[in-house]
């Protein structure tokens, strides 16, 4: 892969999950790529253009020669295999590429450093965002503090990258021996200099969290400043957690350790979140389990935050007739109307772009089994009809 017009990785996916889920459907192939483009252990580069040659040769032949279909699809191929040639940062992991030639020459391409499991090729009447809901959900934005008696360091992450550092720096207390303070006077001094540098860490900390939308802070260094700054923050209480952290690791390790702490804290809260989405649900209060059901909250604009499998994709890889209620229709290659028969989609993908549609939040299950009995999908509801 050439790399000589590489483009930067993206750092957030919110303006492009909204751009993507506003693509109204149309009756033009919409070809979804996504595609792990991390090193092997020899540092060589994955064979992604072979892949993706080798799979476009076999979905061409689902189409008429010469068709509008046909058309569109191969202006999309030889956009999407020329991007993938020439424009990939080596400092990418993962790549996701929207594309529909015939739909205003729709494309949409993102690299970000955050890792896709594997190769990926769908083909739809609209962006398949199954995937990209799951890389943001599992690499959240967040900041991390780093700090000690000192020195702090103020990091915001988010898709598996660094986004921004700040460093404070307090001012230094020195002991003088001779002709110096008294000890209370030196111990009066040192904890005014480690109050200052809370405060300037904290007051820092909190035009972040407003600025960068944060809802996630972990704080760690030296204990006894880190206590501090919880003390200074109660109300940020809720987003606030603590772990012990060498504060002189590196920018690479910091990111390691903070992240796999939240992913493995969120694991923990998301298990708890599945028994009350069922205990709810059980008792007809503010939940749904099960496709049907789920599916029918988000179309009412019901659902408050989905809960869904992260190996739904898995279960259900196959299109499903879907209710047109829940399937708009769309234009037909003549400018007519589809047939009002249930149309066949991604059931998972269905769920992600409902709920993105009309506001809910969403958590990805990845403990296995946990959404098993309800078919891998529930929801918590705004309100109950």
């Amino acid at each position: 892969m050439s790399t000589s017009s590489a483009e930067p990785l993206v750092a957030t996916m919110v303006e492009p999950l909204e751009r993507l889920v506003a693509f109204e459907p149309v009756p033009l192939p919409v070809i979804s790529v996504y595609l792990n483009t991390q090193s092997d252990q020899h540092g060589r580069d994955p064979e992604v253009v072979p892949y993706l040659e080798r799979e476009f040769k076999t979905l061409a032949r689902t189409w008429p020669a010469g068709s509008p279909e046909h058309k569109s699809f191969d202006q999309d191929v030889e956009r999407i295999v020329a991007y993938v040639k020439e424009q990939i940062d080596p400092a990418a992991n993962g790549v996701a590429i929207f594309a529909c030639h015939g739909a205003n020459e729709f494309f949409e391409a993102l690299q970000f450093s955050a890792p896709v499991s594997d190769n990926r090729i769908y083909v739809y009447n609209q962006p398949h965002l199954y995937h990209l809901a799951k890389i943001d959900d599992q690499y959240p934005r967040y900041a991390a503090v780093v700090t000690d008696a000192n020195t702090a360091r103020i990091f915001v992450f988010g898709l598996g990258q660094t986004i921004d550092i700040d460093e404070i720096k307090g001012k230094k207390v020195h002991r003088v021996k001779v002709g110096g303070w008294s000890q209370a006077r030196y111990q009066r001094r040192v904890g005014n200099a480690h109050q200052q540098h809370v405060n300037e860490v904290v007051e820092r900390l909190e035009e972040i969290v407003r600025e960068e939308g944060i809802v996630r802070v972990i704080v760690a260094g030296d204990s006894a400043i880190v206590a501090l700054i919880e003390q200074e923050m109660p109300h940020l209480a809720a987003i606030v957690e603590t772990m012990n952290l060498d504060v002189h690791a590196s920018e690479q390790e910091v990111l390691k350790a903070t992240l796999e702490k939240l992913q493995q804290d969120e694991s923990l809260a998301t298990a708890e979140k599945v028994q009350r989405l069922i205990d709810e649900a059980r008792g007809r209060g503010l939940a749904v389990v099960g496709p049907d059901a789920t599916l029918e909250a988000l179309a009412n604009g019901q659902v408050d935050e989905l809960l869904i499998s992260g190996s739904m994709d898995q279960n259900h890889p196959d299109p499903e007739a879907v209710e047109a209620i829940l399937a708009p229709e769309i234009p037909d290659a003549s400018g007519g109307m589809e047939s009002e028969e249930p149309r066949r989609a991604s059931l998972p993908d269905l769920l992600i772009t409902k709920a993105k549609q009309t506001g809910a939040s969403i958590t990805f299950v990845e403990e296995a089994g946990l959404l098993d009995p309800v078919d891998g999908v529930g929801a918590f509801l705004r309100w109950r009809a």
